[in-house]
Parts: C-alpha cells; structure tokens; sequence
C-alpha cells in the first residue's frame, strides 16, 4: 500500500498568513503555477479529496481526469470566528490568546473545533485511504494529523509535520518520504 498526502497548492490567504480551514477558497494565480511545475504524483488506484475548492482544483491540476471520491471528514480544522484573519489582527483580542495559549489541541476556537475534534474526525476517516494505492489532497493540518498518528514514535508536533502548500509526503509501508 502507497499512501500520497498532498497538500492543496497555494491560496491567496496563505500568502497572507490567514487562519482558515472551512472557508472555501481557490487557488491564488501563483499556486495555479507552482502546481503547474511541479512533479505529478504516480498513478494510483483511489484519488481523494477533502472538497473543498483549493483541494479540487489541485487535484484537476495534478492528475487531470482523474476520478476521485470526496471525504468531508478531511477537511481542514475550524477556526470559527478567527477564520481569514491573521495573528496580527487578532493577537490583542482575549479570545485568541485564551486559544493559542496552553494546549491549543483542546483549546477551542469561539464558534470553531479544537485540533482534537479535528484529529477524531480524520482518525475515523483514514482507514479508508489504507485500503489501496492511495493519492489524497487535503489540507496542511489534516496531513500533519495523519502522520503524527501514523509515526508517533517521531515525537513530532502538528506544525513539525505540516508540509507547504503543494508539498507532502509518501508513505510506503511503514516509512515515509517527504514530496517537495
């Protein structure tokens, strides 16, 4: 089993330096050409998508044609109200640094989920993406959850194993290799 976990090319609101995860964005102009350049990943037996906007068209980028299967469940953490805004904006307001400050896995965003609702819900997902050779396009924290579950031993945290826009990972067996 080859499992591929890319991340969705660039978006405007990365370039930003934004919090967003059910917002549903495109790519921006220079994601769109980055993901043009970059290397294709092989050819596989399931294509998956978390269905949102930038994960869709970097998949028709990627693997033009290919048939695919949407997991809603491997969509990116809600940031409830935080969501488009950037640590700037939001660095004086109480709310914010009651979030980021001390286990912001359990901590949870006003009207958003913790990272740890987050990792339950990819969990419940991921055996379904083991059962075959796999290309999955998704978001930077969903896959930074996925290996942090699949290699613990690690000792990584989810920004450790957060991979750039259009970057990942492929894992055979029970190692992995980064994809740039």
């Amino acid at each position: 089993m080859k499992l591929f976990l890319l991340r969705h090319g660039l978006t405007e609101a990365n370039a930003r330096r934004l919090y967003y995860g059910k917002t549903d964005l495109p790519l921006s102009p220079e994601g769109r050409r980055l993901l043009k350049a970059a290397k294709k990943p092989p050819a596989a037996a399931a294509y998956y998508t978390s269905g949102l906007r930038r994960a869709e068209e970097t998949l028709a980028l990627l693997c033009p044609g290919a048939a695919h299967s949407v997991i809603p469940e491997l969509r990116e953490m809600d940031f409830g109200r935080f969501e488009m805004h950037s640590y700037e904006e939001l660095k004086d307001d109480p709310a914010y640094v009651a979030w980021i400050t001390g286990d912001n896995m359990a901590n949870i965003p006003p009207e958003g989920e913790s990272g740890n609702q987050m990792l339950a819900r990819v969990l419940e997902a991921l055996p379904e993406l083991l059962q075959e050779d796999t290309v999955l396009v998704t978001h930077g924290g969903v896959i930074a959850a996925i290996m942090a579950s699949l290699f613990p031993e690690e000792g990584k945290n989810r920004y450790q194993w957060q991979p750039k826009p259009g970057e990942g990972y492929a894992i055979t067996g029970g190692t992995y290799s980064a994809i740039p």
